[in-house]
Parts: structure tokens; sequence; C-alpha cells
């Protein structure tokens, strides 16, 4: 298992790697973030090391921040709708209320070894992630309140040569979170806080929901096929009669 866990570690490192230079320097960077709110709309800030920059409120739509290191940086509010944050270093960076609809967050580095460490967990309490795609390991990362509408978060099959990559939210803090309509097929969600989240019409063919809690949580029209519940708090979950698989539970 180690060693699977490390082959797929350094498959995404690979893959994030930046192809080339920034458009911007550093110093431009903050001279921007310097006026706020800074408008960064389609930049290309790849690689750039932007640790504890300040980018509230920021506009960075369609900007590229493949492989950059966002460690402790403030991007409270920003617009970061289309942009790619592949391979972007987050520990404990605030997405809070972040706009990401469409954005793509695949292997990004979230802790700084192969330990989940709670002090250097990101923040994306109420981010939104409409429309995005997120292939990430973010366990017990605070999302609480995150809209994941139709939200990519499902593992690719065509893409496991290495090992099953897929999105890990074991353990995060996903109360009250949207999943109306969102891939998490084979997503890791064991342990993961889920009262009063919305799984309306979201696929989690195969997802582990084992140790959830699911107090509250709404799966009408949700594909539950072959999902594992074992030890999961599923009390007053609605919808359980309208959703799809639930003869198939693993339990």
């Amino acid at each position: 298992m180690p060693r699977a866990r490390a082959c797929i570690a350094l498959l995404w490192l690979v893959l994030a790697a930046p192809a080339g230079a920034a458009e911007m320097t550093l110093e431009a960077v903050r001279q921007a973030a310097a006026d706020p709110p800074a408008d960064l709309a389609g930049r290309d800030l790849s690689g750039l090391d932007l640790s504890g920059i300040d980018l509230s409120g920021a506009t960075l739509a369609g900007a590229d921040l493949h492989g950059a290191k966002l460690v402790g940086a403030v991007l409270r509010g920003a617009n970061l709708s289309g942009a790619r944050l592949d391979g972007v270093w987050l520990m404990r960076a605030d997405f809070t209320d972040a706009i990401l609809k469409g954005a793509s967050l695949f292997g990004p580095v979230v802790f700084p070894g192969m330990e989940v460490v709670p002090a250097e967990a990101p923040v994306f309490r109420g981010a939104d992630f409409t429309g995005a795609r997120v292939i990430a390991r973010l366990a017990r990362v605070d999302m609480q309140g995150a809209r994941f509408t139709g939200a990519r978060l499902g593992a690719d099959m065509r893409n496991q040569s290495m090992g099953l990559i897929r999105a890990d939210f074991s353990g995060a803090d996903l109360r009250g979170a949207d999943f109306t309509s969102a891939d998490l097929g084979r997503a890791n969600l064991a342990f993961a806080r889920l009262q009063g989240a919305v799984f309306e019409g979201a696929s989690l063919y195969r997802a582990d929901l084992s140790g959830a809690y699911l107090d509250g949580a709404d799966v009408t029209g949700a594909d539950l096929t072959e999902a594992d519940v074992g030890g999961a708090q599923i009390q007053n979950v609605k919808g359980l009669d309208r959703a799809k698989g639930v003869d198939t539970l693993r339990r």
C-alpha cells in the first residue's frame, strides 16, 4: 500500500509540473495585490511562489496557476472561475467563499508529506466548485457549505494504471455541502461529516461512505450502487426510497 501511494503521488507531481515560465513576475503580482481587488484574469502565474500573498476578492478567472505555491495565501472571495490549479501548493491557504466554477484542481499539494496534518490543511468553507474537475487529497479539510453542483469528482477509470486516483474527502467537514448532480463515483468520503449535505441526482457509484455522518442528508435520485456505507450514520437521510442501487449498499 505505501508503494502504491508513493507511485500515485509521483504520478501527480509529474503531471503537475509546470511546462514553462510564468507570464508575470512575483513583484508584478504583489503590485497588483497592493491595490485590491487585483485583476489577474487570464494571466499565466504558473510556477510562481505566491506564498503568504493576500488576493482576497481578486479576479483570477481563467488564470493559469499550474504548480504555483499558495502556501498560507489568502484568496477569500476570489474569483477563480475556469482557473487551472493543477499541482498547486495549498498548505494553509484560505479559499473561504472563493468562486472556483469550472476550475481544474488535479493533484494539488495539500500536506507537506503523505501524512494528514490538520494544521496544514487549506480552507474551502463556502467555496463554489460548480462544474469543477477535482481530483485531490482533501482529507480532513474544512469545506463546510461548499457547492459542488455538477462537479466532476469521480475517478477516471480510463487512466488508472498506477492505482486508483480519486478525490479523497475522508474525514472532511462537508456539512451542508451541495453535491447536486455531481459525479462522486469511487470517491473517498469515509468518516466525512456530511450532515445536511445534498446529493440529489449525484453519482455515488462505489463511493466509500464508510463511517460517514449522513444525518439529515438528501440522496433523492442519487446512484448509490455498490456504495460502502458500513458504519455510516444514516439517521433521517432523505430520499432513500427514491435513490438508485439502495439494494446493493455494502454495510
